[in-house]
């Protein structure tokens, strides 16, 4: 019997073995086509020469260094190379993970708060339909009713919106202004009823991601409610930890929206997967706030600025700019979208096909006109997963999609490196897999 804690705690995973670009090999020698970048992490695939032997390099340096007391080349380049992308925000530092990055970014939007002498503003408006990380704190402010589950005792409060889910939420006689003009007054709604002085934040997925599957906002969403924080002295915090750093065909999802944030958490490209590592960029308003108040950053995590990770990162970063790899992203992400609606354009099991670049999702149905969500639930997203490998395929469905409860969806994430015969392939395994299951 192993000695390692499973998700599925009975019953022991895939033994992996090894990979190639955009292949995963297990120890028996199966195979599988990795149409998600594992959970939208590796952007690169795998063993990229480039990225591998910068960590070789890097390793022979430094193994740690206190944050408190050092910075490194990895972590200061890493940072001028974010910072200087289209759109991005302008100051930046490196945690573990995504759930360390957006944690950091509430305590800093707190922090903001009462360095002006507004400490009331202690509550965060989110939407449902939306996650923001594992940690308590992170359940706290995330809509996915599935995640929160059986901690929905110990977490703390905060506000919840409707999230902007176009295929389903928008009225037939509204038009994409008037919807997006309709939550824009939802939300102003919440903070007034909240009380427009104990609001610190709000919060939102640029582009959803696992909870439904690639859902974008309407044009003009983001600006709307941009406006509204400005009016209350609410800040903006997006979740970029699935969506950012290319996964949608820019280098921030946001810049395609035509708003800038206050705050933006980014991790899972960040270094593809080959070291862990995510980072909080905020505003120079944020950063001279802070600076000219106590001047000290209250938190302090083990691996912030770690070298290592920095420089795995700056690598990939580096590879994603100079080897143009947006333009496949935007590329081999129009072809996924037609191709998937070319394969189930008589299929009445898929609904709603969407998403942004290599950001894909696909959401199943019973009935294409009324949008009837399915209700197989978790076991159908098991049996999509499993008949995935069976077929040498690496899936990313989901449940509960519509509510928490209702809906099924897949979630496409391929790297940045597939060519057009890799998304082809994809497109016909997949298309096999929900023939058999649906």
């Amino acid at each position: 019997m192993s000695s390692t804690i499973y998700k599925n705690i009975d019953r022991q995973p895939i033994w992996a073995a090894g990979g190639n670009g955009v292949w995963l090999t297990d120890r028996d020698g199966h195979s599988y086509l990795d149409t998600c970048g594992g959970v939208a992490v590796s952007s690169l695939g795998h063993c990229h020469p480039r990225v591998m032997d910068a960590i070789a390099r890097e390793v022979k340096n430094l193994s740690w260094a206190h944050a408190g007391s050092f910075t490194t080349s990895p972590a200061e380049e890493l940072a001028d190379l974010l910072t200087s992308l289209p759109g991005a925000l302008p100051k930046a530092q490196f945690l573990s993970g995504g759930s360390e990055a957006m944690e950091v970014a509430l305590k800093i939007a707190y922090q903001y708060h009462c360095e002006r002498g507004e400490d009331g503003r202690t509550v965060v408006i989110s939407r449902r339909q939306s996650y923001h990380g594992s940690t308590l704190a992170m359940l706290a402010i995330s809509g996915n009713v599935q995640r929160r589950s059986v901690f929905e005792p110990v977490l703390g409060p905060a506000g919840f919106v409707s999230p902007c889910y176009e295929y389903r939420d928008r009225r037939p006689e509204e038009s994409v202004a008037d919807y997006a003009q309709r939550l824009a007054d939802e939300l102003e709604a919440k903070i007034l009823e909240v009380g427009p002085t104990r609001v610190a934040a709000f919060t939102a997925e640029t582009v959803v991601g696992s909870t439904n599957g690639a859902v974008p906002a309407v044009p003009g969403y983001f600006a709307k409610l941009k406006a509204v924080c400005q009016r209350y002295g609410v800040l903006m915090l997006l979740d970029e930890v699935m969506a950012g750093l290319g996964r949608t065909g820019h280098h921030y999802a946001y810049y395609e929206d035509e708003v800038v944030p206050d705050l933006v958490a980014v991790g899972k490209g960040l270094a593809a997967g080959y070291l862990p590592i995510s980072a909080l960029l905020v505003s120079d308003e944020i950063h001279a706030t802070l600076g000219a108040g106590s001047g000290v950053l209250q938190n302090g995590q083990t691996h912030v600025n770690h070298p290592l990770a920095c420089a795995a990162a700056l690598e990939v970063q580096r590879t994603i700019v100079e080897e143009n790899l947006l333009d496949n992203v935007r590329a081999r992400g129009a072809q996924l979208r037609r191709e998937l609606a070319q394969r189930f354009v008589g299929t009445d099991s898929v609904g709603d096909i969407r998403g942004r670049g290599l950001f894909v999702g696909v959401e199943f149905v019973t009935d294409r006109e009324t949008h009837a969500p399915r209700s197989g639930g978790a076991a159908l997203t098991a049996a999509i997963k499993r008949e995935g490998f069976r077929r040498g395929l690496l899936l990313y469905p989901g449940s509960g999609t519509v509510d928490g409860v209702l809906g099924n969806h897949v979630l496409f994430a391929p790297p940045f490196i597939a060519t057009e015969a890799d998304i082809s392939e994809m497109v016909g395994r997949f298309g096999e897999v929900v023939d058999a299951c649906l």
